[in-house]
């Protein structure tokens, strides 16, 4: 038998069932329709197949082809049947309870702690007594205006009040070196990648039905283990250098990825700079609060001759780091998809990583060893040749390549030039109601209610570091470097902008450290005593108990003033 005859035969047992159901109109246009999707010779094929004449089929066609408006309604308006929602409101006000972000709905709910199918939504609702099915349940979401979506990372945590501050300080730092011709770069660690047959996200083109196969599991290779791509990117020139380590992420790793990058590429691309302006988060290796970050950076600008500037972004805010979206994301994109099989897949993958706006990357492979655990005394600290700058010291640093006391010139970026130690100064001048804006009475009230909470707290901390209770009786063992009354009086001052941390050190006696602890520990029980230090740029009545220091920030008019004080209740 010919195609064509089995394709007769087919449209004749499809004519015989449905046409009998049909009326005249709906019979001529079914027919004109199956003849229009055969083409050439399907008037013919179709009046043989449903034992009509030729002109009838045409006629079918002419029909569609003039476009006439479809048959009628054959029920009456209101007939069928209803829809749930129709037959019962309820159900939707019982829905819209389930699904409410802010309401859980029935605490005895099977679904207050699982995903909220639609599957699992009609059966709640059966429950209740709503007799629905999970189709419906989904047409009934749509309507009211919901969706299936995913979590959006938008909420950033707590700010810290001097976050957008912060910013505009790095931003003039960084335009500064720019203008002097300085390099500025932003340096983060990458995500650990596992090196080995595992699973890359993202899509590849491959053959049809032929993906890369890899491992049902991610446990890392005992040979390979992992790979520790940190980065920096050099802003104005927009090149990206990696280091990519096979040990662990410390401070040491991280100076010393600087140091490859200097060396190979920073050196040639800036052979007269002198200074060195480094943004990097606030946390990880390359973090505001640790040790070792600050020893290896000395060194290296010992090494290097570099004065080196670094400016940590706010905490929180990483995501907000230069090198996130300029280098690291491309990379990332570039090899989606792939196994990163090997710790050569993953810098040549590096090294190929462009850009249509010029980036280019050069990637190295470091197989070094860094140990973790290495610790760094307050001495080594307090050795180091480091100025902290007037606004924010922790955050914002400068490390010269010999001690700032003993050089000759000093980095015009930072904030204000080392002094000598003062000499002359006293704990009562310090005292001054011009530097602590409040009365020596108020001093000495506020002194004498703090001063029980920081005992307390500091029995707490001792208790925590040693795991046990007390062996010896209180008042034995290594006595505080300063008393609760100088933690007190250094807080106060810092706050208030007076003094840097190293000054204030040198003040009383102890390293940039101490002070940095005091202000921890005695901010928080200022703050909850109502003591608040705030930033004015009205002065006070004469009759307020306020007093207020004024001085000219950098670059900033000498006949504008910033008034600081601190509040008291």
């Amino acid at each position: 038998m010919s195609g064509l005859e089995e394709q007769r035969d087919v449209l004749a047992a499809k004519f015989e069932a449905i046409l009998p159901h049909l009326d005249e109109r709906q019979r001529r246009l079914l027919i004109g329709a199956e003849a229009q999707s055969l083409g050439h010779g399907g008037i013919r094929a179709v009046a043989r197949a449903a034992g009509v004449r030729e002109a009838r089929v045409s006629a079918g066609m002419r029909e569609l082809a003039a476009g006439e408006a479809p048959l009628g309604r054959i029920r009456r308006p209101g007939a069928g049947r209803k829809r749930v929602a129709d037959r019962n409101p309820a159900v939707r006000e019982a829905l819209l309870t389930l699904v409410e972000p802010d309401v859980r709905g029935d605490p005895m709910s099977p679904l207050r702690w699982t995903t909220k199918s639609t599957r699992k939504l009609a059966k709640e609702l059966t429950r209740q007594g709503h007799r629905i099915c999970a189709d419906t349940v989904g047409d009934l979401l749509r309507e009211e205006g919901f969706s299936l979506q995913s979590n959006a990372k938008t909420l950033e945590g707590k700010q810290h009040p001097d976050r957008d501050a912060q910013f505009h300080y790095l931003n003039e730092q960084a335009r500064a070196h720019q203008d002097g011709g300085a390099p500025v770069i932003s340096v983060d660690t990458k995500k650990k990648e596992l090196v080995g047959p595992f699973k890359n996200n993202g899509r590849e083109w491959e053959p049809r039905g032929e993906p890369v196969r890899v491992d049902t599991h991610d446990f890392p290779d005992r040979e390979l283990g992992r790979a520790v791509p940190y980065g920096i990117y050099d802003v104005a020139a927009n090149t990206g250098w990696v280091n990519v380590g096979t040990d662990h992420d410390t401070a040491a790793f991280a100076v010393e990825s600087i140091r490859r990058w200097w060396n190979a590429a920073g050196r040639a691309a800036y052979p007269t700079a002198g200074q060195l302006l480094i943004t990097a988060d606030a946390g990880g290796s390359n973090g505001y609060r640790t040790r070792t970050w600050k020893t290896e950076l000395a060194q290296f600008a010992a090494e290097s001759g570099l004065t080196i500037t670094v400016c940590h972004l706010p905490p929180g805010t990483s995501k907000w780091n230069r090198i996130e979206h300029r280098l690291f994301s491309h990379i990332t994109m570039n090899w989606r998809g792939r196994p990163l099989t090997s710790h050569e897949v993953i810098v040549e993958s590096i090294a190929a990583t462009t850009t249509k706006t010029g980036l280019t990357v050069h990637a190295e492979l470091d197989t070094n060893p860094y140990p973790t655990g290495i610790q760094v005394g307050d001495d080594e600290i307090a050795a180091l040749p480091i100025t902290r700058h007037r606004f924010h010291g922790d955050w914002n640093y400068t490390l010269h390549p010999r001690h700032p006391l003993d050089a000759t010139a000093i980095n015009s970026t930072s904030d204000h030039a080392p002094t000598d130690r003062p000499h002359g100064l006293t704990r009562r001048s310090l005292q001054n109601p011009e530097l602590t804006g409040m009365t020596r009475q108020q001093l000495s009230e506020l002194i004498d209610a703090l001063t029980p909470e920081l005992e307390v707290q500091r029995e707490q901390v001792l208790r925590t570091r040693r795991g046990h209770e007390r062996l010896v009786a209180p008042g034995t063992g290594a006595k505080a470097k300063l008393t609760p009354a100088d933690r007190i009086l250094v807080t106060v001052l810092h706050l208030r902008k007076l003094a840097t941390m190293d000054l204030l050190g040198q003040l009383f006696g102890v390293t940039a450290m101490t002070i940095s602890r005091a202000r921890q520990e005695v901010r928080p029980l200022l703050e909850a005593h109502g003591h608040l230090v705030s930033t004015s740029t009205r002065p006070p009545p004469h009759t307020s108990r306020r007093r207020n220091i004024h001085r000219s920030r950098p670059g900033q008019d000498h006949g504008q003033k910033d008034e600081l004080k601190i509040c008291t209740p």
